[in-house]
């Protein structure tokens, strides 16, 4: 849609937002309701089963715990969200312009039978105005009326403190921080699996193991499971011992019918290695979060000998106006330094790369380096700011740039610069109240010198607005 109609909507939604909370009444204190999550199964509203009619002060508690008799009950739930999207020289290309709108609701139920057996079930439909830029409407945009989970949970008590629950059914994984495992909350379409899971609890430790196909969007017909594409694997995290360290330990599996590499090409059969670490410092207010994964596998005749690694050091003030917190990170996915043969490229798997490699999605973890820093401010009360800035370059010049969904942005070579570019990242959020929150965006890309040796290069603006309504 050409930007001169959207583009006063745009100014008045940013205008006008601010002014809602105004009328937003506060939110009722008389019972601890669980916080919303993305992963809507991970709230327990079982805490409203004892809850008397003075107490359901909020206008969805009483679809938030219907009892049903027998210790069994059921819980509604669901999510409504609007962005308005403005591109200037998308994918680098001049006159790559447009403004379009994104729109996804979500609805699900959550049936409990006793205590060791649920049934969970999440509707999705996501759609977009005309989008005049490279793809047109994407699947990563539009996914008319669609299941998105559904699965049954079997609790087994093992012992007092002990628990093993099996899930098979349509699924979301989220592991971590989302560097290698997401469903892809920023995405209008989402991300999801078919298979079977176990989720055991034990000793402070959860360990997780799962075997999937996944489920790519059709756009305008039922989602099925891909059987080219398997991913599996066992993923635990924890407490170090005797500290407030977080510990992640995993192995991923990753089996792609199909895949090509800096020339290489064939079935891909590859396995991931990884942990992280994650606490405070003994100076007050620094924490870190660090991670790193190595792979080996075979791509066609070729073998794999790549890796990964994420890290972020934060400095908070919460005692300080505006409560600052400063952060400084790197974030690495190894490149291929020879064409064809064996494969020496990352493959980031299914990553929320957009928080990690800047908001334009521009940039991939896969032969990419991002030098990062930022502040982020919470000046007032529902109130946060983010101000990023990232640095990027190609660890090889032998290899491609790769974009956030894994392909080829731009072909490497010899003789090729390795500074891809750099980008600002600037966020405003404002929360009216539990229900109702506000993002609004702008970034920048200024493209390097590998850039303007290989094609187009217009540096690329990005703004943003969006509502979200979740219940």
């Amino acid at each position: 849609m050409p930007h001169h109609r959207l583009r006063p909507l745009l100014l008045a939604f940013v205008i006008t937002t601010p002014g809602v909370a105004q009328d937003a009444p506060p939110a009722a204190a008389s019972v601890d309701r669980p916080k919303y999550t993305f992963l809507r199964q991970n709230e327990d509203w079982s805490v409203l089963g004892s809850a008397t009619p003075e107490t359901l002060s909020d206008p969805w508690d009483r679809l938030k715990h219907l009892d049903l008799g027998d210790g069994n009950w059921l819980s509604f739930g669901g999510q409504g969200r609007l962005r308005l999207e403005d591109f200037s020289n998308f994918g680098f290309g001049p006159g790559n312009d447009d403004t379009y709108l994104l729109w996804r609701f979500l609805l699900h139920a959550d049936l409990h039978l006793g205590e060791n057996l649920r049934l969970f079930t999440q509707g999705k439909t996501a759609g977009a105005t005309e989008r005049e830029l490279p793809g047109g409407r994407r699947a990563l945009d539009a996914d008319s009326l669609d299941l998105e989970q559904l699965f049954l949970d079997v609790v087994i008590p093992l012992d007092a403190d002990a628990t093993l629950t099996l899930r098979p059914g349509r699924q979301a994984f989220s592991f971590g921080k989302q560097r290698l495992v997401s469903p892809l909350p920023w995405a209008n379409t989402l991300r999801r699996w078919d298979g079977l899971s176990g989720v055991l609890k034990a000793g402070g430790w959860t360990y997780t193991g799962f075997a999937s196909q996944f489920v790519p969007v059709r756009k305008y017909e039922f989602n099925d499971a891909e059987s080219d594409i398997e991913f599996a694997g066992l993923y635990a995290t924890g407490p170090w011992a005797g500290t407030d360290t977080s510990v992640d330990l995993y192995y991923l599996y990753l089996s792609r019918e199909q895949a090509t590499f800096n020339g290489t090409s064939g079935r891909e059969e590859r396995h991931t290695l990884g942990g992280r670490l994650a606490g405070a410092l003994p100076a007050p207010g620094l924490t870190y979060d660090v991670e790193g994964a190595y792979q080996l596998g075979e791509v066609g005749a070729g073998d794999i000998d790549a890796w990964m690694v994420g890290a972020r050091l934060t400095y908070a003030l919460p005692d300080v106006g505006g409560a600052p917190a400063v952060y400084l990170g790197i974030e690495h996915g190894s490149g291929d330094r020879t064409p064809g043969g064996d494969v020496e490229t990352f493959n980031h798997l299914f990553p929320l790369g957009h928080a990690y490699f800047g908001y334009i999605d521009a940039i991939g973890r896969q032969n990419a380096v991002d030098l990062l820093a930022g502040v982020s401010l919470t000046p007032a009360a529902g109130w946060k700011a983010d101000l990023s800035g990232h640095l990027f370059w190609r660890p090889s010049d032998e290899d491609a740039l790769y974009n956030a969904g894994g392909g080829v942005l731009r072909p490497g070579g010899a003789g090729t610069d390795e500074e891809i570019g750099a980008e600002i990242d600037l966020t405003v959020k404002y929360r009216f109240d539990r229900h109702l929150a506000a993002l609004v965006g702008y970034s920048h890309f200024f493209a390097g010198d590998f850039i303007e040796q290989t094609g187009p290069s217009d540096d690329i603006d990005f703004v943003y607005v969006q509502l979200e309504y979740t219940f």
